[in-house]
C-alpha cells in the first residue's frame, strides 16, 4: 500500500518537518543563479534591482527567466531525494508507488489525456473568443522555449509531486494515522503555496478553487491508484502544454507560447469548469482503465 510505505518506527514527524526545512534550504540554493544574475544586471549594467516578484518575471527575456526559475527546481529534487534516502532511510521508488517499479505506461496515458483535453479546450476558446488572443508564435524563441521547457518543466513539476503527494502525504499519514487528512492538508498546502502567484492579485483569492480543487485531484488519484505516476504525467502535461501554448501579461509564466491571452482577468470558466466537470470526468476514466473499488476506505480509512 502506497501511503504505509512510509511506516517506520524510526520514521518520527520530526524527521519530515526537519526533511522539509532541508528542502527548503536546497530551494534556496536552488535560486542563487536568480539572483546572481539579477546582481550581475543591477551593479555591472546599472539596471534597476526588480522591486516586486512580478517585476523580475519581466526583468530578463523570457527563456532566460524560465531557465533560471526551472533550475532551481533541480536542486530541489536533489534535495528530495537525498532526504528520502539518507534522513529516512527510504528508496525514491516507495514514495514513488507501491508497483514493483514505476509504470510509465500510466505516466504516459495521464500525460497524453490532460494534454489533449488542454489543447482542444484551448482551441475551443481561441475559436469563440479570438479577440481575447493574439498570435505569439516565433520560431525561434519558440524552439527555444521548447527545449527548456521539455527538460526542465517535467523536473519542477515532478519536484512538486514528490514533495505533496509523496513526501508529505506518507508524512501527515504518519501523524495522523489515516489517509484522509494526508488528503485534505497536502490540498490545502498545495493551493497555498499559489497564493503568491500573480494570477490571484489579478484574479482574486477565488482563483485558489482551482489550484486546491487540483491538489485534492491529484491526491485522490495517488491514493486510488497506490502510486504516483497518474499525478506526474497530469502534472507535467498541465505545465509543459500550458507553457508551450499560452501566456499572458499577468500569469505566472511568461514564454514565447503559441498564443498570448491579452483578456482582462476574470473567474470565468477556466477556474471552476475544470474542479466541478472535467476532474470528476477524468477520475471516472482512470477508475475504469484501472479498476479501481473501495473508494472509502482508500480516501479515508484508518491505517
Amino acid at each position: 500500500m502506497f501511503i504505509e510505505q512510509g511506516f517506520k518506527s524510526e520514521n518520527k514527524f520530526w524527521k519530515y518537518i526537519v526533511g522539509s526545512l532541508l528542502i527548503i534550504f536546497a530551494s534556496f540554493l536552488g535560486q542563487l543563479p536568480l539572483l546572481m544574475a539579477l546582481l550581475f544586471e543591477t551593479f555591472v549594467n546599472g539596471k534597476p534591482y526588480p522591486s516586486s516578484n512580478e517585476a523580475i518575471m519581466r526583468f530578463f527575456e523570457p527563456n532566460f527567466t524560465l531557465f533560471l526559475i526551472m533550475v532551481s527546481f533541480v536542486f530541489i529534487m536533489l534535495g528530495i531525494i537525498l532526504v528520502i534516502r539518507y534522513l529516512h532511510h527510504q528508496t525514491v521508488l516507495s514514495v514513488t508507488t507501491s508497483r514493483a517499479k514505476v509504470d510509465w505506461n500510466r505516466i504516459v496515458f495521464s500525460f497524453l489525456i490532460w494534454a489533449a483535453i488542454t489543447i482542444v479546450s484551448t482551441l475551443l476558446f481561441y475559436y469563440y473568443s479570438p479577440s481575447d488572443f493574439v498570435i505569439n508564435f516565433k520560431p525561434v524563441p519558440f524552439a527555444i522555449l521548447a527545449i527548456i521547457g521539455i527538460v526542465l518543466i517535467p523536473i519542477q513539476t515532478s519536484s512538486e509531486e514528490y514533495i505533496f503527494r509523496g513526501y508529505l502525504m506518507q508524512g501527515f499519514a504518519n501523524l495522523a494515522k489515516n489517509k484522509w487528512f494526508p488528503l485534505l492538508m497536502t490540498s490545502l498546502i498545495f493551493g497555498g503555496m499559489h497564493w503568491f502567484n500573480p494570477e490571484v492579485t489579478k484574479i482574486g483569492p477565488i482563483v485558489l478553487v482551482y489550484y486546491i480543487g487540483t491538489g485534492l485531484f491529484l491526491g485522490i488519484i495517488t491514493l486510488m491508484d497506490e502510486g504516483m505516476e497518474l499525478a506526474l504525467g497530469f502534472h507535467a502535461a498541465n505545465n509543459l502544454v500550458g507553457a508551450l501554448l499560452i501566456t499572458s501579461d499577468w500569469s505566472a509564466f511568461q514564454t514565447h507560447s503559441i498564443f498570448k491571452d491579452i483578456s482582462d482577468p476574470s473567474a470565468g470558466l477556466d477556474v471552476i469548469l475544470p474542479v466541478v466537470i472535467i476532474y470528476p470526468i477524468l477520475l471516472f476514466i482512470f477508475s475504469k482503465k484501472y479498476n479501481w473499488t473501495n473508494w472509502k476506505e482508500k480516501l479515508s480509512g484508518n491505517i
